[in-house]
Formats: C-alpha cells, structure tokens, sequence
C-alpha cells in the first residue's frame, strides 16, 4: 500500500542525524547548493520554472550509491542506509573515506498487477571516481540528467504528510498538463531530528 510505502519518512529523519557534522569538501565550484543543503554537496540542478505547489527542475547527471532494500519498513531501510554509510566510511575496494553529502533518498516503486513494489536507498556521490565497492548488494549507480517535478514541504514529516504530498504534487502535474512517470517516486530528507526550524522535505516524480 502506498500508505506503508510512505514510512520511509520517519526513517529518514533517523538517518539524517548520521549526516550532521560530517565534513564535505565541495568539488562544484560553479554552482551553489541551496540553503536547505546546509553547506554539504547536494546534485546540482536548474530550477526552470517555479510553479503554485511545485517546482520543475533540470538535474544534472549524477552518481550514487544505491542498495535494494526488501520494503519502506524502518528495520529495511535502517539496514540499508548503514550499508552505505559505511561503504563511505571506508569499507570499500581502497579502504576510502568517502564525504557524506545530502540528501539520502529513497526510491520507491510501486506495486502494480504485473509484480511487487520495489525499493531502494541511495546516498549521492560527489566525486565521480569512486571505489568499487565490497558488498556485492551495493551498486554504482549513474542517474541521467533530466526533468525532476519536486514539491517542498516544512516541519518535521510524518507518513500522513508524505502521503499527502505526493498525491498533491500528481494533482497538480495533471492540472498543469505535465507528463510524468506514474508509478515512481522519491522522498528526499535533509534535516537531523533535532532541527525543528526551518525543516526542509522532498518528494520527486520524473519525467519520462
């Protein structure tokens, strides 16, 4: 159900608190992550055009690190995270000690009459030339640059407001006349438990 799928918004804000006070070297010197990145590297992106209730970006081609994960359950998905976070802590083909960045995201998938809902957990990569790494159920992922539609909310997120803000943000793809993918989505988290001002949350749907 889309309603479980969505718990994943809890989970987050446990594994951004892993985020904070880690050191990011930016390696983009052209561009200006926003103020909501809190001075750690983020993908760089264009806003093209700000819509009521949404935002329509261009990305740039990105790199991550990516582990399917066996459901939105906060214990799958706590697993998964640690998977990464130690690949970037060193647990990788050269023993290296990889900057976390922001936003984790989770990717979700879902179900439909030919098969079963799917997730996965990524960490973005800010340096291209990565080490390959140890744990085979972790991948080297590559996503194209491309349209992103993107709605924005504050406050600290719960899987009734998650819910709320992705079925908004296809409401108001289809009133604009926007083509989207229908049955993906991403949830972008970037705050620590902690901070209860100036919160700042995700969800993303693609164009084709």
């Amino acid at each position: 159900m889309l309603t479980h799928s969505l718990a994943m918004a809890r989970t987050l804000l446990s594994i951004l608190c892993l985020l904070v006070g880690l050191v990011c070297f930016p390696s983009t010197e052209c561009w200006e992550a926003p103020w909501f990145c809190h001075g750690i590297e983020c993908p760089v992106y264009t806003v093209v055009q700000q819509y009521e209730g949404f935002e329509e970006r261009s990305y740039e081609v990105s790199h991550w690190i990516t582990t399917d994960v066996a459901s939105t359950s906060n214990s799958d998905l706590t697993d998964g995270f640690w998977k990464l976070y130690y690949f970037n802590q060193g647990q990788n083909s050269e023993n290296k000690e990889i900057a976390m960045t922001r936003p984790v995201v989770v990717s979700v998938k879902e179900a439909d009459g030919m098969g079963e809902q799917q997730v996965s957990i990524s960490v973005f990569q800010s340096d291209v030339d990565i080490p390959e790494p140890n744990d085979n159920t972790i991948r080297k992922t590559v996503i194209l640059g491309g349209t992103v539609y993107v709605r924005s909310f504050s406050g600290v997120a719960s899987d009734e407001d998650a819910l709320e803000n992705v079925q908004q943000l296809r409401m108001d793809l289809r009133a604009a006349g926007k083509v989207f993918v229908e049955n993906r989505f991403d949830a972008a988290g970037y705050d620590a438990p902690w901070d209860l001002i100036n919160r700042h949350n995700e969800v993303w749907v693609r164009a084709p």
